[in-house]
């Protein structure tokens, strides 16, 4: 039962029906006083996270060491106990994309250890040695990291005037002219370094959205191979949340895992280290087939059968939806 203080007005708030007890009878909406202190928003999050009954940590067993089941369940009218499965995505998504931008930098990538400095060097040749190197450094960004490094035209203005000057049958096509320009464009404004620094962070940014939009196509496949009237495109749309679910589920464990490996190099975290990247690999894999031997109670051979043909048909389109967004993330950059 709420501890909350129910309001004097017995007015619901939500739909304006009269409420004479503590629940609206139209709506549901418990008629309490709708200013809170922040100790009970606290309080009120830790119940809901840690709760057994809220659904979250059944849910999280389910979806990790159950295929199907989180399914099944959910299917069959048993709902309350669990998660949405929707929520349940976007909780996850939220979670895994930020524990990857968190560990991983890409403003990072290509940097030099800095960690060796004048005060570290042993003797006046060390010093020399680094002096020198940097020295060195310094020249090849000038001559190499210089601006209108992509083909011949140093900016989009000396691009549009050859373009204009050349008679029509040696001008490029529109399509050539159109990637032609954005790319000096991008080259005029970055140097090679920069430009695939902002592609690699958009393309980080958006995974999730991109993820989110082959959902429906992992979807149609489900649909296509099972029988219409038995299953409906519903059904195979809350299967493939809950698996995509639990891809990025285990994607957060591999990343903190990971993580908390990458502090040694003692020979046994090594091999933990290839052991998990092997399961990291291999365990979704094995997870699909009996999560979908389980969803549609079809015999082992049918399963693996079926499995196979839709694993290799979803990881050829994945590697085009990627190779595709990569590119558009690239010509993105401004």
């Amino acid at each position: 039962m709420s501890k909350n203080t129910i309001r004097e007005d017995k007015t619901c708030l939500n739909c304006g029906t009269f409420v004479e007890d503590r629940f609206c009878p139209q709506c549901g909406q418990e008629n309490t006083e709708t200013r809170k202190s922040f100790h009970y928003l606290f309080t009120h999050f830790v119940e809901d996270l840690v709760h057994y009954d809220s659904g979250f940590w059944k849910t999280m067993k389910y979806l990790l060491f159950y295929p199907a089941k989180l399914t099944r369940e959910y299917l069959s009218g048993r709902r309350k106990a669990f998660m949405v499965p929707v929520k349940l995505y976007i909780f996850i998504s939220f979670i895994t994309f930020f524990l990857a931008g968190f560990f991983f930098d890409p403003h990072t990538i290509g940097k030099e250890d800095s960690s060796f400095t004048v005060s570290q060097a042993k003797n006046k040749d060390n010093i020399k040695t680094w002096i020198n190197n940097d020295t060195i450094e310094k020249k090849k960004i000038t001559v190499e990291e210089k601006y209108g490094w992509y083909g011949n035209y140093k900016n989009v203005r000396q691009l549009d005037s050859i373009e204009n000057s050349l008679p029509a049958a040696k001008k490029m096509s529109k399509t050539q002219y159109w990637i032609t320009r954005r790319m000096v464009s991008i080259a005029e404004n970055n140097t090679p370094k920069e430009a695939f620094v902002k592609a690699l962070q958009s393309f980080k940014q958006n995974l999730s959205k991109v993820l989110f939009l082959y959902m429906p196509v992992f979807t149609f496949w489900l649909w296509l191979f099972h029988e219409k009237k038995r299953w409906y495109y519903f059904d195979h749309g809350i299967f493939t949340l809950h698996y995509f679910s639990f891809l990025l589920l285990t994607s957060s464990l591999f990343i903190i895992l990971e993580w908390l490996l990458s502090f040694s190099d003692f020979i046994l975290f090594v091999i933990l280290k290839i052991a998990l990247g092997i399961t990291f690999f291999v365990w979704p894999i094995i997870y699909f087939f009996k999560a979908h031997k389980r969803m549609y109670g079809e015999t082992a051979f049918v399963s693996f059968l079926k499995c196979s043909l839709m694993f290799w048909i979803n990881f050829m389109l994945v590697i085009l939806f990627l190779s595709l967004y990569s590119v558009y993330s690239f010509i993105s950059v401004k």
